[in-house]
């Protein structure tokens, strides 16, 4: 098979890396890809979000399957386009994306069909938000952009003034665009969080291996969101009882929610849960894998994902059975200076050939390849995970690998996967 990935990140690299161990791949593509993807895949300079060029692309290079790995090119319809054109694809159409590109649809679809979430409001009118938050007076509350955001759409205010503040931002200045247009409101749940990535076929669901992941830029969960900074997998919160009761009330209603809402859903669904003491609820859903989640799900994949690929897309995935290795992942990701604010691009790596132990895979993100060297082009640059026994070794090996790796003005949370930060050596 000849297979393009859509997308350049490190969930891309991750992506391709799997894919690269299936016996049925004879060749890959990436379109735009990265500095570490070009190391297994035929890079193609279109973009993600262009999909007449993406289309055009897959026809000219004649590939047997399309895999669209991000958020924005799902949500504009590249699967539609491809299947009008006769070429398979993975991933859910425009309609079904719609769980992850909308707030208010996929909010809504929760209440109508009883699956468990933090109760909401939603608003078209900065006026009106601020009018209702502060008739509640409750806090901290959760404001959230209708649309994608980077995984920077959700803002906790922990007072009125951070709510205004956020209203302002996100209905008024637009700094998400469009997305920003509508709201939603919400009650701020606590618990453990966990993520459960899970392969649908539109009628049966397969849950992946449990996972974690941490969003601030500092240790100990402090400063702004990122698109994350980290993470483990499985979740020791996630037990097998908790498993039991998810698949009951979240994940078997989601997906038959879905087909009754003429948007069947074919791909991965990404479920953010909070283990609430009144049980689990559903924070958000992503209609993807998740980015760094699949850096630590997809090393302990051990059935070919070509071959669940193809059952997803035929809708024949009860028919297989999926397996996973045991033990534990961590990957801690590396990131510009300043980041996720302002970071400058174009700084050399080094250290990247000595982190070539088995079990231990470097992701890229952020990086391009000139000249032979490779350097920093982006905010989240590479990640290390490492696969173990126990999540302790793990984490230790992710560590290890980490500090091999070097360019100017590296950051990386020191606690990723741990309670406290580790000692300084």
């Amino acid at each position: 098979m000849k297979i393009l990935v859509v997308g350049g990140g490190g969930r891309e690299h991750a992506i391709v890396k799997k894919l690269s161990e299936s016996p049925r791949v004879k060749k890959l593509y990436a379109a735009p890809g990265n500095g570490g993807i070009s190391q297994l895949a035929e890079l193609v300079p279109v973009k993600a979000t262009d999909l007449d060029g993406l289309v055009k692309t897959a026809r000219e290079l004649a590939v047997d399957l399309v895999f669209v790995a991000p958020d924005d090119p799902l949500n504009m319809g590249l699967v539609d386009r491809l299947n009008a054109e006769g070429i398979r694809a993975f991933g859910p159409t425009a309609a079904a994306a719609r769980l992850e590109g909308s707030k208010v649809f996929s909010k809504g679809l929760m209440k109508k069909y009883g699956i468990p979430t933090a109760a909401y409001r939603t608003f078209d009118n900065p006026a009106d938000t601020l009018k209702y938050i502060k008739e509640q007076n409750t806090y901290p509350a959760v404001v959230k952009a209708d649309g994608l955001a980077l995984g920077k759409g959700a803002v906790i205010a922990e007072d009125y003034a951070a709510a205004e503040a956020a209203v302002k931002s996100i209905m008024e200045d637009r700094i998400f665009g469009e997305s920003g247009a509508r709201v939603v409101v919400e009650e701020f749940l606590t618990g453990p969080e966990v993520t459960i990535l899970a392969f649908a076929d539109g009628r049966t669901i397969s849950t992946m291996v449990s996972s974690q992941d941490h969003k601030r830029v500092y240790d100990g969960d402090r400063g702004s969101n990122t698109g994350g900074m980290g993470a483990f997998a499985p979740s020791p919160n996630y037990t097998p009882e908790i498993a039991e009761r998810c698949m009951k009330e979240i994940f078997i209603p989601t997906v038959e929610a879905m087909a009754a809402e003429n948007a069947t859903f074919k791909g991965v669904i990404y479920f953010q849960l909070m283990l609430t003491p009144n049980g689990p609820k559903v924070i958000e859903y992503n209609a993807r894998f998740g980015d760094p989640e699949a850096q630590v799900v997809l090393p302990m994949l051990k059935t070919d994902l070509v071959d669940i690929i193809d059952a997803v897309i035929d809708g024949r995935l009860a028919d297989i059975d999926i397996e996973w290795r045991g033990g534990a992942a961590a990957c801690v990701v590396a990131a510009s200076g300043g980041y996720p604010m302002n970071y400058e691009k174009g700084f050399p790596i080094s250290g990247l050939e000595s982190v070539d132990s088995p079990d231990m895979y470097v992701y890229h993100a952020g990086t391009k390849l000139e000249n032979g060297v490779y350097k920093t082009s982006g905010g989240r640059v590479l990640c290390v995970t490492a696969v173990a026994d126990t999540l302790d070794a793990a984490v230790d090996r992710a560590y290890e690998g980490i500090a091999k790796i070097h360019f100017e003005g590296m950051h990386c949370r020191r606690d990723i996967g741990r309670p406290t930060p580790p000692k300084a050596d």
